[in-house]
């Protein structure tokens, strides 16, 4: 779901300009930048669960920490008060906000391995709809954010150059790279496995 977090991240964009695209596309994935040191570490890990190993949503995540409802919630508020001192209290609002998206767009896509609470404290049920079994839609549902994130990216880029005097070189190329790069993320997730 790393495009369709960026996707997203670049739709958020176009309403908010004081907040910088980095700093959006850092908050989109910031869950996933906490976990990769915990899965280096074994804390968090990844099973198999069908068709070839890493394989595009062929894993069960079990990121009982950086995923859990708690978990997410915290790391987002985390990342919301830095955004917060660094830009000010909007800014702030709004990078939690997309920090925690992460979590919302992967209870669509992931099985039921997200917990509740972080280390998956009272066994509570875990949470995933389960998109992942139908790579072909969960792919679909990726490339529609891609797909919206760059037009309305493009639009409010637009938008703002023509405000300021200036030509559409500058919107329409990066309207383009982000269609072309988060496209290139989701053909590199589908197909890296095979």
């Amino acid at each position: 779901m790393i495009a369709g977090h960026f996707g997203f991240a670049a739709a958020v964009k176009s309403r908010e300009t004081a907040a910088p695209l980095w700093a959006l596309m850092l908050a989109t994935v910031w869950l996933d930048v906490v976990f990769v040191p915990l899965f280096l570490t074994h804390v968090e890990t990844i099973k198999a669960v069908s068709g070839p190993p890493g394989a595009y949503g062929g894993g069960e995540i079990f990121a009982d920490y950086t995923h859990s409802l708690v978990g997410a919630v915290a790391l987002s508020v985390l990342l919301g008060l830095g955004a917060l001192v660094l830009w000010g209290r909007r800014s702030g609002l709004v990078i939690g906000a997309v920090a925690f998206s992460h979590w919302l767009l992967d209870l669509v896509v992931h099985r039921a391995d997200m917990p509740i609470l972080p280390g998956d404290i009272g066994r509570l049920p875990r949470l995933g709809l389960g998109l992942w079994r139908w790579p072909s839609a969960s792919a679909g549902l990726e490339l529609l954010l891609v797909l919206i994130g760059a037009a309305l990216y493009w639009r409010a880029a637009a938008k703002a150059a023509h405000a300021a005097g200036r030509g559409p070189l500058v919107p329409t190329v990066a309207g383009s790279l982000t269609l072309a790069f988060g496209v290139l993320v989701l053909a590199l997730d589908l197909f890296s496995a095979r």
